[in-house]
């Protein structure tokens, strides 16, 4: 052993066995997905209904658990001992995931909301700048109201050649 925090310790003995907490959660998901399927509804059904017929209808001497079944009921207890926190495990699993992908989300929204907000600061000053633009129809305008000026002072002053 190393007395030095710059060092990790080597692993030594342990009363307690060490496991992937990982690997354990991904089994109990894959566990927790096979238990809340039909398949699993049927084989259940299957294997129950094959433990009743057997210990019902085979000779005496091959039966192991005689009617209360409570050698079934035993058995089907400890699978729902095991399957409730598995089940439960795999659900804050997937809790985690979704709060995850929910913090995902809303930081993609608002990037979404900065980019709008931008694009809209952006289109208004486009629509300020476009208002002081001369437009083809202003400037035709001009040009008519200037040609008719000039035609009338043409008209008013008397001598003076056409306007060119």
């Amino acid at each position: 052993m190393t007395d030095r925090l710059d060092e990790p310790r080597q692993p030594g003995l342990r009363l307690r066995p060490h496991y992937d907490p990982e690997t354990f959660g991904r089994l109990s998901e894959r566990i927790a997905r096979f238990l809340g399927t039909a398949r699993f509804l049927v084989y259940m059904t299957g294997f129950v209904s094959v433990w009743v017929l057997w210990n019902i209808f085979a000779p005496a001497s091959w039966r192991f658990d005689s009617y209360p079944f409570i050698f079934l009921t035993l058995m089907l207890s400890l699978q729902a001992s095991y399957a409730a926190p598995l089940i439960l495990l795999a659900q804050n699993r997937q809790d985690d995931r979704d709060r995850i992908q929910g913090e995902y989300d809303r930081q993609a929204a608002e990037r979404n909301q900065a980019d709008v907000d931008y694009l809209t600061r952006e289109i208004a000053a486009l629509r300020m700048a476009l208002g002081e633009v001369a437009t083809r129809d202003y400037i035709r305008s001009e040009l008519q109201r200037l040609q008719e000026e000039l035609q009338e002072q043409g008209q008013a002053a008397p001598g003076r050649g056409e306007p060119r």
